[in-house]
């Protein structure tokens, strides 16, 4: 865990999902402040993050944000924290947060539960270009 910049905020997700490829997307244009940084759930490092933390892999259906050495927060929480780094009207996806934690969490789960049904699945992880390849770790 040594080698993760602690300056950046860390957003797990999973790199076969359409929904969550395309969310990845989203955020990279909006991160000007260049807070983030990405890796697959999928991937090696991904599952060290994980252990890390303790969270059980076969637990986990949702977005991470992990904030090296301070906190980290998944599906709901996650997105509402994330949305307060960008910029512009996508900082109002805080007002989420107004919805009591299992309202926002169950509307959550449903759309986890059915995106790949919804927006499909790739056969394999997202690969970056390589100008996006500086935001993947």
């Amino acid at each position: 865990m040594l080698n993760l910049p602690k300056n950046k905020k860390i957003i797990l997700f999973d790199g076969v999902c359409n929904l969550c490829n395309s969310s990845v997307q989203f955020i990279i244009k909006r991160d000007k402040k260049d807070v983030f940084r990405f890796v697959a759930l999928q991937s090696d490092l991904g599952q060290d993050i994980l252990k890390h933390i303790g969270i059980d892999t076969k637990n986990i259906d949702s977005i991470i944000l992990y904030q090296p050495g301070i906190a980290y927060y998944y599906k709901s929480e996650a997105a509402i924290a994330i949305s307060r780094d960008l910029n512009g009207v996508f900082y109002l996806g805080t007002l989420l947060g107004i919805f009591p934690k299992s309202v926002a969490n169950y509307i959550y789960d449903y759309v986890a539960s059915n995106r790949y049904k919804w927006y499909g699945k790739r056969e394999s992880c997202f690969v970056p270009t390589a100008e996006l390849n500086l935001k993947f770790l």
